[in-house]
C-alpha cells in the first residue's frame, strides 16, 4: 500500500458522504426510510416461527398474504419517497392508511413495531416540504467612511414618517394597497 492511495482514499470517502448528505436533504429521505422499517416487521411476523426451547409458536395466520402485499407495499412506497420525491402527499397518505389497515390484517401492525414506523415515516412524508435553494447574495462595498456597520445603517422608510412595517404580505395601506387582497 503507497502512500498516495492512504492520502486519496480519506478525501475519497468525505466527498461520498458529502455527496450522499447533499441527495438525502433534498427528499424526504428519514420518512421513506421510516417507512421502509415499517414493513419488514409487517411482512416477517406472519411468516415466522418462534422458539421457546422446545416449543415452537407459528405466528402463521389466515391474512398471511394480506401481510405479505401491506409490507411489499409499504417497502415500495418507502423506496419511491427517496428517488420520486414529487409524490410524498400520495406516499405518505398510502403508507398511513397501509398502517392502520396492518393492524387487524398483520399481527397487530407487526406487534405494534411495524404500524409505528408506518405511522410515523407516512407523517413525516406529508409534512416534508422542499426547501428553496439559497440564493446568491450580492457583495455591497461600504462607502468611504461609513465603516459599513450594518447596527449602525438606516434603512429608508417605505413612507414619510413611518417605521419599518413587518407586512410581508403587501397589503397594507403603507404600501399602496387597501389591505385586500388581490387576485391578480
Amino acid at each position: 500500500m503507497s502512500a498516495e492511495t492512504s492520502a486519496a482514499a480519506p478525501g475519497q470517502f468525505t466527498r461520498r458522504r458529502l455527496q450522499f448528505r447533499a441527495w438525502r436533504g433534498t427528499r424526504p429521505f428519514w420518512a421513506g426510510l421510516f417507512v421502509l422499517l415499517g414493513g419488514f416487521p409487517i411482512m416477517y411476523f406472519p411468516y415466522a416461527h418462534l422458539q421457546i426451547g422446545h416449543l415452537t409458536l407459528a405466528m402463521a395466520t389466515t391474512a398471511g398474504a394480506g401481510s405479505l402485499i401491506i409490507g411489499v407495499l409499504l417497502v415500495v412506497l418507502g423506496i419511491s419517497l427517496w428517488f420520486q420525491k414529487h409524490v410524498r402527499v400520495f406516499a405518505g397518505v398510502a403508507a398511513i392508511l397501509l398502517a392502520l389497515v396492518s393492524i387487524p390484517v398483520s399481527n397487530f401492525g407487526g406487534f405494534v413495531m411495524g404500524f409505528l414506523f408506518a405511522l410515523i415515516g407516512g407523517a413525516m412524508a406529508v409534512a416534508w416540504a422542499p426547501g428553496a435553494p439559497p440564493q446568491p447574495q450580492p457583495l455591497a462595498e461600504a462607502a468611504p467612511g461609513e465603516g459599513g456597520d450594518p447596527q449602525t445603517a438606516e434603512l429608508p422608510p417605505q413612507y414619510p414618517g413611518a417605521v419599518e412595517s413587518n407586512d410581508l404580505s403587501g397589503t397594507s395601506p403603507g404600501n399602496g394597497a387597501n389591505g385586500r387582497h388581490s387576485a391578480g
